[in-house]
């Protein structure tokens, strides 16, 4: 199927550039529009692949429509392109836009709302998406496809988004936090500031990856580096004390309800 991206910033960039990287699609069968001229210029820069203004021919020309704007200007994008999307399969990274609303902009239930996460850019993305009524098996499978690519994808119930939206969409940034925390901290124990980023991105990378391997749990890979009485212990008892866990429950809860609140068009 062919695919046209209505938007073209970062994220829309970087899917296309690790779709025709990756093979999935070629540059042919991508098109995308914007009203920036920079970002159409970095977009094709960047991918190989058209990027125009006007949107009806892309539009024609395409089976799939991605709708890769920020929240506060969907409404008017799609108010120009929707006549002309009767008849294709509506991919959303729109954020906190809910199917529902979707659906009544396009007018039709052939919609599909994804939450993906930035690290998609790298091809290492977390995507959750779901939908709507009169999305196909086919239409499905193409959106695993294009996000599984990426990263991970799962499809579940649209009532399970806010939650993602909490955990995997807005986790980089507390992964992000964490990071400058530990750099900080090792900076303030006299290692410089170089080889503090290097070593603390690595641990994060490296236990991660641990995890994804299936190497053991969480709680088992923690048990097996914490020695009775050690250094690990010692750390570990700090975030015990602060309650770690207990603060990180209320990050993903107060997350989790602007998101909602975000949907209800607060």
């Amino acid at each position: 199927m062919k695919m046209c991206f209505v938007g073209a910033g970062k994220m829309a960039t970087a899917m296309a550039a690790g779709l025709v990287n990756r093979g999935v699609l070629a540059v042919d069968e991508m098109r995308a529009v914007d009203i920036s001229p920079d970002a159409r210029a970095a977009f094709t820069a960047a991918t190989g692949v058209a990027c125009s203004k006007d949107a009806s021919e892309a539009l024609l020309q395409s089976d799939v429509v991605l709708l890769a704007v920020k929240p506060q200007y969907a409404a008017g994008a799609v108010s120009s392109i929707a006549a002309t999307c009767a008849d294709k399969l509506i991919v959303s990274i729109a954020a906190g836009l809910p199917l529902a609303r979707l659906g009544d902009w396009f007018g039709s239930q052939r919609v599909v709302r994804v939450m993906p996460n930035t690290p998609l850019m790298v091809e290492k993305g977390a995507s959750v998406y779901a939908c709507a009524a009169d999305v196909s098996d086919e239409d499905k499978a193409f959106v695993q496809t294009i996000f599984g690519t990426l990263g991970i994808a799962h499809e579940l119930p649209e009532q399970a988004i806010d939650a993602v939206t909490a955990l995997s969409g807005s986790g980089p940034a507390y992964v992000f936090e964490m990071i400058q925390a530990l750099i900080d901290a090792a900076v303030a124990v006299d290692l410089p500031a170089d080889i503090a980023l290097e070593l603390a991105a690595q641990t994060v990378a490296g236990a991660a990856e641990m995890v994804q391997r299936r190497l053991g749990t969480p709680e088992d890979l923690r048990i097996a580096v914490t020695s009775p009485g050690g250094t690990t212990a010692a750390g570990l008892a700090v975030l015990e004390e602060a309650n770690f866990r207990g603060m990180i429950a209320d990050v993903i809860r107060a997350a989790r309800d602007r998101s909602i609140e975000l949907g209800k068009g607060s």
